[in-house]
């Protein structure tokens, strides 16, 4: 790498660390949090930062936060939102976690949702590490452990969700949940040091690679293969490919390095837009576009898949994209969410769901 082409990057990720600092963590210490529930709002408008009207407030988001937080070592607000974790969406008769909870406070929606619990599991990993928190040890191990037994399908899979007692399958498998898995299962690893989640790890990366890997892309897709109106979002391979790098050994046995070697150059030549360098949220098979809406989450992965990887032209592709992401998602009061291919804005709102991914992204970009 040139000594202009470092400098560049260096130059561009110091800007997006500086806005994440100065702009988006204090919105969510400030309008984007309920203080008298210790809660963040859904989300927050971009003209003012009002909240927008509240009709839930769901567990994964807090959870999120609480990452967030923790990573960023906030330890007053870290502390906050773990307990409100447990205050609102701890469900004391069933186990388990809500999905969500109604304006004031009370049970809305019981699902027990895979998505959920990973992140419950992934957050409480990271707010130990910070925080050297023995509670949220115990919390990441009671959850990993129910996630095994009361989720668990066939062939090494697990259902994306069940009724609140654990007793009626309302859905099956799904990638999604299965991904944020395998990266709460790589963060519990890395937090306790516990032999048994790289055992998980390796079980699941296997399952997903027999399940969801469609062949001739290396591509893995959101439904089960042959499953009827699939997609492959070039975001999660992007965010696939990362996480499997980062697994490394751990799941050397599953093929899945391979595959994604070759999902990532799929993703890359049909999902990112020559021209401004947006990434797509869906295609079809064979290449063409499904869905050519271009939310942030995407970005962001596409931004650290181009870090990991750090072929000579992925690095001499970072700083170009970081300044085309900035100029076309990031601005003053915060971030566009989502954009059309044309550049228009297609959700104005700022949800409090997207930090997580802002702060997994420039954690993972070159240091100045």
């Amino acid at each position: 790498m040139s000594i202009s082409s470092a400098a560049a990057i260096a130059a561009h990720c110091a800007a997006l660390r500086e806005h994440f600092t100065s702009v988006v963590l204090p919105l969510w210490r400030g309008p984007g949090y309920n203080g008298a529930m210790r809660l963040p709002y859904e989300a927050v408008r971009a003209e003012d930062h009002a909240p927008l009207p509240v009709t839930r407030y769901r567990a994964m988001a807090c959870a999120r936060q609480l990452f967030v937080f923790s990573l960023t070592g906030d330890a007053a607000h870290a502390h906050a939102l773990f307990d409100s974790l447990h205050r609102y969406f701890s469900d004391t008769r069933h186990g388990g976690w809500f999905y969500s909870v109604d304006a004031q406070g009370a049970p809305l929606d019981t699902t027990k949702d895979l998505y959920t619990h990973a992140f419950v599991v992934f957050a409480c990993a990271q707010y130990a590490t910070a925080f050297g928190n023995r509670d949220a040890l115990t919390t990441l191990a009671d959850t990993a452990t129910l996630i095994d037994t009361r989720f668990a399908a066939t062939n090494g899979l697990l259902h994306a969700a069940l009724d609140a007692r654990f007793s009626a399958v309302l859905s099956g498998p799904l990638q999604n949940p299965l991904m944020h898995l395998t990266e709460a299962y790589l963060a519990a690893s890395e937090a306790t040091g516990e032999a048994g989640y790289d055992t998980a790890l390796a079980r699941l990366a296997t399952a997903v690679a027999d399940t969801f890997v469609h062949a001739p892309t290396g591509a893995i897709a959101e439904l089960p293969i042959g499953s009827v109106g699939n997609r492959l979002e070039p975001g999660h391979q992007f965010e696939w490919f990362y996480l499997a790098t980062r697994a490394g050994g751990k799941i050397a046995s599953s093929g899945l390095a391979a595959s994604l070697a070759h999902a990532f150059e799929f993703a890359q030549r049909h999902g990112v837009d020559a021209a401004t360098g947006g990434v797509c949220a869906a295609l079809n098979e064979d290449g063409s576009m499904q869905d050519a809406t271009q939310r942030i989450w995407a970005q962001t992965e596409y931004l650290r898949a181009l870090a990991t990887r750090a072929t000579p032209q992925d690095t001499a592709a970072l700083a170009p994209q970081i300044a085309r992401f900035r100029e076309r998602f990031i601005h003053l009061r915060g971030w566009y969410e989502c954009k059309t291919a044309a550049g228009e804005i297609a959700r104005a709102d700022m949800p409090s769901t997207t930090p997580y991914h802002l702060a997994t992204a420039y954690a993972s970009l070159p240091a100045a």
